[in-house]
């Protein structure tokens, strides 16, 4: 099955909604227009309508033509990045200081192209909730969907996400077992010395000579505590000190993050950074205060439900276009929430090359049209095969 003919036939309505939720961005807990959109248009195709879950997040439940007692959520996210847009087609951003330039716009519309569809043909058995989220972009919308009971008010064996992703050929999926995304978290580290004139170091205790050296430390201490063979990066982002050209800083302030895959090597590296940190202060005659700011734990594929998404996904674009094994990315996202709560996958659509105008996060993004019917039939074929008739 190649993309669906009946998506196929309001792939303009899909970009005309996609296009309209790009110029109008709104960031996390705050999609209220969004929401009203996602909300009428479920309505409009027949969808029983839930709404409140983390504030803006919507729920919509659709029951196939036959009875069945199984049921399977599908997530897309709904919020923007706090960031300037400098695209200056029609529907570039209107809203200043914010912007789709990760994709959620094309990930809001696949899912409602793929629920206007199944509305039309219920050519299934059992439920399929399609579940709406707020604020993935670091409000970790997915945590509070689920910590206000998502799965108890609208029960699911199994919840499937997908993301966009430019470096992958347009027009593939690509997913493994395991780790797909990575444990973002976050430290604050505030060196204490004594301050004093520059001229007059020996009479001080420097805060970013203490800094310094914890900077080397736990880059020195990565390469020494993680297996080679596991994944930890720890990137200092921000180094704060001093405010004149002669004067020694009473305090320094760190700040970086730690992305991990293993839950053992996140609890390794949270405790290596705190003993680091203290002890390197110690050393030099300063003081650190170490706060540690957990993110999102790994999106983490199970791997029946991860073979299922992907064997569908070859039933759409073919099995050459399908990659089964993709190098997990660094990067978070908060769908692993919903993966810790009920078995599913997370899998990439691939979004083309990487060029200008197709990388995530840049202020000239725009979302892939191409990939709305492709992304919206894979949805549907997956609805049909997981929930197919006995």
């Amino acid at each position: 099955m190649p993309i669906n003919n009946r998506i196929a036939d309001f792939h303009t309505d899909l970009t005309a909604w996609r296009q309209d939720l790009h110029a109008y961005p709104e960031l996390g807990f705050e999609e209220h227009r969004t929401s009203d959109i996602v909300a009428a248009k479920l309505a409009e195709f027949g969808i029983e309508v839930h709404r409140g879950l983390a504030r803006t997040g919507v729920v919509g439940t659709l029951r196939g033509n036959q009875p069945g007692e199984r049921a399977i959520a599908l997530r897309a996210d709904m919020d923007a990045l706090p960031m300037p847009e400098a695209n200056s087609f029609e529907h570039a951003s209107k809203n200043p200081g914010r912007m789709h330039a990760c994709g959620h716009d094309g990930h809001t519309t696949m899912l409602l192209g793929a629920a206007r569809y199944l509305a039309e043909t219920r050519n299934f058995a059992g439920t399929v909730h399609f579940v709406f989220q707020p604020a993935e972009e670091g409000g970790g919308g997915g945590q509070v969907m689920v910590e206000q009971g998502l799965f108890e008010k609208f029960p699911a064996e199994e919840v499937y996400g997908m993301h966009n992703m430019p470096g992958l050929p347009a027009g593939s999926f690509a997913g493994r077992v395991g780790p797909m995304m990575a444990a973002t978290d976050r430290f604050d580290i505030v060196v204490k010395g004594r301050g004093g004139h520059a001229a007059q170091p020996h009479k001080t205790v420097d805060p970013v000579v203490i800094g310094a050296q914890i900077v080397g430390g736990l880059q020195t201490n990565t390469s020494r505590t993680a297996d080679p063979v596991e994944s930890l990066v720890v990137s200092i982002t921000e180094f704060h000190a001093g405010s004149a050209y002669n004067v020694i800083a009473e305090e320094a302030v760190l700040r970086g993050t730690i992305r991990t895959f293993d839950p053992a090597l996140r609890k390794l590296a949270e405790e290596s950074l705190r003993t680091i940190a203290a002890g390197v202060a110690a050393a030099l005659g300063g003081s650190a205060e170490i706060t540690f700011l957990p993110g999102y734990p790994s999106t983490r594929n199970h791997a029946s439900q991860l073979d299922k998404a992907l064997s569908v996904a070859a039933k759409v674009v073919g099995p050459d276009n399908v990659i089964d094994d993709v190098a997990p990315t660094m990067g978070g996202e908060d769908f692993a929430y919903m993966l810790e709560a009920k078995p599913g996958a997370y899998i990439f659509i691939g979004a083309g090359a990487e060029v200008e105008g197709r990388k995530l996060h840049q202020v000239n993004y725009d979302f892939n049209d191409a990939l709305l019917p492709l992304g919206a039939s894979y949805w549907a074929q997956l609805v049909e095969t997981v929930l197919a008739r006995d």
